[in-house]
């Protein structure tokens, strides 16, 4: 019986993903394994590697968005799993903001960005 569970997220965007797993100082693989209970794994596009034997992954579905793959119960043995999730999706939320204001076609403009 697989301990991995899938979460929809509202992530779009691989590159940015990939970025803010780094700014926030983890390794990132891509088509790798995510590794779960007891040696379980599951082929994921994005793998944040985390310490211990438990990673976070995301698979992206059809219309391009990505859910989150984990087994979330060993990840939850070294790390508060609802604040590493949260933390992740703010920074990818502060990158991709980022990223659009610097598109091409944009006047200059000051970008202020108040979090709550």
């Amino acid at each position: 019986m697989s301990h991995f569970s899938t979460l929809r997220t509202k992530i779009t965007d691989s590159a940015i993903l990939q970025t803010s797993l780094r700014d926030l100082g983890m390794v990132v693989k891509t088509n790798a394994d995510v590794r779960g209970y007891n040696g379980q794994r599951l082929r994921a596009d994005v793998v944040a590697v985390l310490d211990g034997d438990y990673d976070l992954g995301w698979s992206q579905n059809e219309d391009g968005s990505f859910d989150l793959v984990a087994d979330l119960w060993g990840v939850a043995k070294k790390h508060n799993q609802a604040d590493l999730i949260d933390t992740i999706h703010q920074k990818y939320a502060v990158n991709k903001t980022l990223s659009e204001v610097k598109r091409p076609g944009l006047q200059a403009a000051n970008v202020k960005l108040v979090l709550q």
